[in-house]
């Protein structure tokens, strides 16, 4: 049994490790850890594990259990700490069980990337709009219910206005990362189609 000096000095190491986790966890006012999420959270989407095309990452250190999920050929919940990312400028983030039912406790995320990082320009439910106009949760909630609200081709979702090599060339010209790769021809189109496409959009919104 636990001397109650030990106890104190347990409770004191517990909290140390929460001050020092990086910023990632917080205590509330009832003493339960809270995923604490900002700025420095999202770095250079390719440092993420990828999976099919799109990248995940576990905030709480949990990747196993992510990768679980996003492997299964039937699907499954994310477990919380889960992050799931298709180009540097959207994310979506599994928060704490309860957090908000409604998007299965997931949170979405808009990103204003750079050399510097990230900058997070608008995050929540259900709310979110991506730079293409499209509300984020309005197209994931379309994913059959084993996806747990991710979408893949065959998940239920709309197409989303991407070509799978616009996808490869946004990925790999992440600002963020280091020693980006060279474009191939066909990539460099893609990008350029992709950029016409959104100034074109930009004008028609204004």
């Amino acid at each position: 049994m636990q001397t109650r000096s030990a106890l104190t000095i347990s409770r004191f190491l517990l909290a140390t490790l929460v001050l020092l986790g990086g910023g990632l966890l917080k205590a509330d006012d009832s003493g339960s850890q809270k995923m604490q999420i900002d700025d420095s959270t999202f770095s250079c989407i390719r440092s993420m594990t990828p999976v099919r095309g799109f990248y995940v990452d576990n905030l709480l250190g949990d990747l196993e259990a992510t990768l679980k999920v996003a492997n299964s050929p039937t699907g499954g919940d994310y477990p919380p700490g889960s992050v799931v990312q298709l180009v540097p400028a959207e994310v979506m983030v599994k928060l704490e069980k309860g957090s908000f039912p409604a998007t299965k406790d997931w949170e979405f995320f808009e990103l204003g990337v750079n050399a510097k990082g990230s900058t997070i320009k608008k995050r929540g439910f259900v709310d979110v709009v991506n730079q293409f106009g499209g509300n984020c949760f309005a197209c994931h909630v379309q994913a059959r219910p084993e996806w747990d609200l991710v979408c893949e081709k065959d998940h239920g979702c709309d197409p989303i206005p991407l070509t799978e090599e616009m996808i490869l060339a946004i990925q790999k010209t992440d600002p963020r990362c280091e020693n980006n790769p060279e474009l191939s021809d066909s990539e460099k189109k893609s990008m350029h189609d992709l950029m016409k496409a959104l100034s074109g959009a930009s004008e028609s919104g204004s």
